[in-house]
Order: structure tokens, then sequence, then C-alpha cells
């Protein structure tokens, strides 16, 4: 099956290549937000299945939204990224419900889907 992803950070230029590189690899990515508030809006009306979510956002940061998204009542998976290295963010991860973090220079479906079948 498809993922259908919602990418959100606050950098248009990243949202936007990271969508043409997702799009390319035949990713359906059903949307795009800049920050918490507007990533739950916008899983809300476009009920992604997986949220590509940046770590560090303007107003509450990844590890806060990823918590408020697991709240909904169909949450999508959700998976940390950013341009910290992995040892950078680990400390962070164990207390919320992402399923992993990709560091944004390694996104790519593939990297997705290694991550989700573990």
């Amino acid at each position: 099956m498809t993922q259908r992803v919602l990418i959100v950070d606050d950098h248009a230029g990243f949202r936007s290549a990271a969508r043409a590189l997702l799009e390319s690899e035949g990713v359906d990515v059903v949307g795009e937000a800049v920050d918490g508030d507007d990533a739950l809006a916008a899983a809300d009306r476009l009920h992604p299945s997986l949220v590509l979510l940046d770590i560090q956002l303007p107003g509450d940061d990844g590890f806060a939204v990823a918590r408020k998204l697991a709240s909904l009542a169909d949450p999508p998976v959700v998976v940390l990224i950013s341009s910290r290295a992995a040892s950078e963010v680990r400390a962070g991860l164990a207390d919320t419900p992402a399923v992993g973090f990709l560091p944004k220079n390694e996104l790519s479906a593939a990297a997705i889907d290694a991550l989700l079948a573990r």
C-alpha cells in the first residue's frame, strides 16, 4: 500500500525538495504543514498514513507535536526528521510515539520503508 504522507517543516525549500524527491519515488505526498497547529489541522483534514515531522518547529517542537498527533482518533505513523545528527536527538525520541528518526539528508522512500520495516 502506498503511504499517504504529510510533510511538516517550517522551511518551504525543504518541504518543496522533500515533496519532489518522494513523489519522484512513487510516494503520495498529500500535504504540507509549517508548524504544530498546521500539522494537526492538516492531519485531521487529510488523514495521512505517515507524517514526516521536523523536530525544530516554531511553537511546539516535533516531540510535542508527535504526542498530539498520537492522540488523534486515527493517528498517523510519525517519523521525526532533522538536519541534526541522530545522536543529538536520541534522548527525545524515547519519550515520543514516533516510530523513529531520519536525518533530512538521508530522506528517501527506501529509507522510510526500511525504518517502518524495523
